[in-house]
């Protein structure tokens, strides 16, 4: 299975000390699973840091670099993903949710998120 983390499952699976959610931790660990992270994500701890935003108190470059040293693959934004976010239901508000969504619809990934908003989304998306 392929599975896009979406931003804060990224920051916790970084962080390591068994910050993820159960579900999550054991689907990171299955060997037969491919981990993607998106450049989104990345985008989005980006600006967060630069703002301040202690949920975001990392290095973007440093946390680009330990997830491909770490085996996880990345995810370009492409124009496609962008243009599909106007088919997505107003369910949730956040821009990056909704790109990393329309990720996973478009390139038949399962999108891991702790966020109940983002898991009401029609697709592939688990809620950990």
């Amino acid at each position: 299975m392929k599975l896009l983390l979406d931003t804060h499952a990224l920051l916790r699976a970084a962080e390591g000390r068994n910050r993820l959610p159960k579900r999550a931790a054991s689907l990171k660990a299955d060997p037969g699973n491919d981990l993607i992270f998106s450049a989104a994500s990345i985008w989005e701890v980006a600006i967060k840091q630069g703002l301040g935003d202690p949920d975001f108190d990392v290095d973007p470059m440093l946390l680009r670099r330990s997830l491909l040293d770490n085996a996880y693959q990345e995810q370009a934004v492409s124009g496609a993903h962008a243009a599909s976010v106007t088919a997505l239901p107003a369910i949730h508000k956040d821009l990056f949710d909704r790109i990393l969504v329309a990720q996973a619809q478009i390139e038949g990934l399962v999108l891991l998120t702790a966020d109940r908003t983002v898991a009401r989304y029609p697709g592939p998306i688990q809620f950990v």
